[in-house]
């Protein structure tokens, strides 16, 4: 569940020694959760821990350890990865930091990797952004997220029904699928933008609003925010393919390589959605424009046709004693009618250059 309100965000004080464990970002989970699924090709152990201490018999069972944790709030959980396995300070510092922009990094004995998580919220029309970080170590992989909530729920089935190779295979071939899961998911986010950028061309053929320069500078935002979370991903999955690590084995090289892949098609799609918005916004511009023109053009033949007519009135209102036309007994009618045949003739002159 998601929790929004006052106090919920807290930043890091100025001045603390680097690999202080300060949780510094928006509490976005009730409680904190700690799950464990250890497995191996003969079988699986899952289950919900009391504590983040209650994992460490499971790093010592010889079998592929995947640890996940759900809300950061609590430093303290936190710590507890610091004593076993053996966590870095500056990686506790960095998961609590949840800002992060993705990356890699190495430490002796484990991998650090920062990835930002995307969906798309559907009940408010949004893309929503989180950030989780995995640690990879010899027979383990932790998972810190920011809620509850994930794209893993397929390779937690594949680990359950015994499918593909996911139980044969070892945490560096984890690491990958969950690599693999939030790059896919970039797809779905970005399916879903697509959809919305569909309805407002739409919208902007058919009856453009001040509304629609909204959205499209609300979406402009959101594919700015993507692209920020996308775009370093493809040196995070480069870098551990070019890790010299013996926690990346040659064998799951050929993977990364298809998440690589992966993820410089989503970079491709993000820009093809942010050149189309930019046309959409000059579209926009474009369609206000001509709508003015033609707001213009009429207002310019009113005042056109009137312009003669302003002048008979003028000659016929002033009051000069000798005006042989004021004492004529039709002089009114035949007033209006040259006016009428006169403002006719002007627009019959009009059409037939095509300006009305």
């Amino acid at each position: 569940m998601l929790v929004r309100g006052p106090s919920t965000r807290r930043r890091k004080e100025a001045g603390l020694p680097p690999g202080t464990v300060e949780f510094a970002g928006e509490r976005r989970a009730e409680k904190v959760r700690v799950s464990v699924l250890s497995y191996d090709a003969e079988g699986i152990e899952e289950k919900d821990l009391e504590a983040a201490t209650d994992s460490y018999p499971y790093f010592d069972s010889g079998r592929t350890v995947w640890v996940n944790v759900s809300g950061l709030h609590e430093p303290s959980v936190l710590r507890a990865f610091g004593d076993k396995p053996g966590l870095h300070p500056l990686v506790l510092e960095d998961i609590l930091h949840t800002r992060q922009r993705p990356k890699l990094e190495h430490y002796p004995d484990h991998l650090f990797i920062v990835l930002r998580m995307i969906g798309y919220d559907e009940e408010n029309r949004r893309v929503s952004n989180e950030q989780v970080s995995l640690v990879l170590g010899a027979n383990y992989v932790l998972s810190f997220q920011e809620m509850e909530g994930d794209v893993f729920d397929r390779i937690r089935e594949r680990i359950r029904q015994g499918s593909g190779r996911i139980r044969k295979a070892g945490a560096d071939y984890l690491a990958y699928a969950l690599l693999d899961a939030v790059v896919d998911h970039y797809f779905v986010a970005l399916e879903k933008l697509g959809d919305d950028i569909e309805e407002l061309e739409d919208e902007l053929t058919e009856h453009p609003t001040p509304n629609t320069l909204t959205v499209i500078h609300t979406l402009k935002r959101e594919m700015i925010d993507v692209r920020k979370s996308v775009f370093p991903v493809r040196e995070v999955v480069a870098g551990l393919m070019r890790a010299e690590s013996t926690l990346v084995r040659k064998g799951t090289e050929i993977f990364l390589r298809d998440v690589y892949d992966h993820t410089i098609q989503v970079i491709d799609s993000l820009e093809s959605y942010r050149d189309i918005l930019s046309g959409l916004q000059d579209l926009y511009l474009s369609s206000i424009g001509n709508k003015m023109n033609e707001v213009m053009k009429v207002l310019t033949i009113a005042a056109t046709i009137f312009v003669p007519l302003t002048f008979l009135a003028g000659v016929y209102g002033m009051n000069f004693e000798h005006m042989p036309e004021l004492s004529w007994k039709w002089s009114y009618p035949l007033f209006w009618t040259a006016a009428v045949l006169l403002a006719l003739g002007m627009l019959f002159f009009f059409r037939r250059k095509k300006w009305l």
